[in-house]
């Protein structure tokens, strides 16, 4: 097992939480690094994110390993995941792993896919073949025009039971992490205290082995952001407030500074 991965796992045991921030490029990556996160993920997030789309779905797999190049680059000792994009895995297990492939020789550690049980034969092939594999179950922005919109899951005792038995069935395929997004904080428990594999949560509550958010949620950058995320800064203030600084400056001959002759 991966040096940092059985590291995860011996956290895991020893109810060590570990942090995992998004990020798209060598900047954030390196700052992330720097702050002591464990883990960044290279989401495909990035679509709504940085390109500013209504969903993930328009990220293809070459500019996932474009930024996942970018992040490796940065990320220091951190374990670094990157999403599998909508359409490069879902025809079955030999297309997730040429599309795995693709991620791992941009510098990837772990590559993500969403899914339950309908993904564990392709998780298992994956797993079995060399490829570090974190599944996502819960709210999987990937199916969004399916649902309609971002629902979060798992509020009944059918599709709790549902994610259960998803979770259970991934790790057992050989899953190495397991993402719950936005479901109930016992279901999330329930499922991290039954399975032995790490669980990374986002709007799952205290009780998962690992957090993550997205970077720009929780530097202030973004315009909106989940109820669930902390806004540890108004990033977004502060870096317009210099601009319009800048600008005044510009404008008024202080910037640049009158050199001596």
């Amino acid at each position: 097992m991966h040096k940092k991965i059985a590291r995860w796992v011996q956290d895991k045991k020893s109810g060590i939480k570990r942090a995992v921030v998004t990020a798209y490029d060598y900047p954030f990556a390196r700052l992330a690094a720097e702050a002591g996160v464990h883990g960044i993920l290279v989401g495909d997030s990035l679509g709504m994110v940085v390109g500013g789309g209504g969903d993930t779905l328009g990220v293809t797999l070459e500019q996932m390993a474009y930024h996942t190049g970018m992040v490796v680059r940065g990320a220091g000792d951190c374990l670094v995941f990157a999403d599998l994009p909508f359409g490069s895995y879902e025809k079955g297990p030999e297309q997730a792993w040429g599309a795995a492939v693709t991620l791992l020789r941009a510098g990837a550690d772990v590559i993500k896919l969403e899914g339950g049980a309908e993904m564990a034969s392709t998780v298992a092939f994956c797993s079995e073949r060399g490829i570090n594999v974190c599944a996502h179950i819960g709210l999987t922005p990937q199916r969004v025009r399916q649902w309609g919109s971002f629902q979060r899951q798992g509020t009944d005792v059918d599709s709790a039971r549902r994610l259960q038995a998803d979770a259970g069935a991934l790790a057992e395929a050989g899953a190495r992490f397991l993402v719950l997004e936005a479901v109930p904080d016992a279901l999330a428990a329930n499922i991290t205290r039954d399975i032995t594999i790490p669980t990374i949560g986002i709007g799952a509550g205290p009780d998962t082995d690992a957090q993550v958010l997205v970077m720009h949620d929780l530097l202030g950058l973004g315009t909106e952001s989940p109820p669930f995320a902390r806004r540890y800064i108004e990033g977004g203030r502060i870096m317009r407030d210099a601009l319009a600084e800048y600008v005044r400056e510009v404008g008024n001959s202080q910037f640049p500074p009158h050199r001596k002759r």
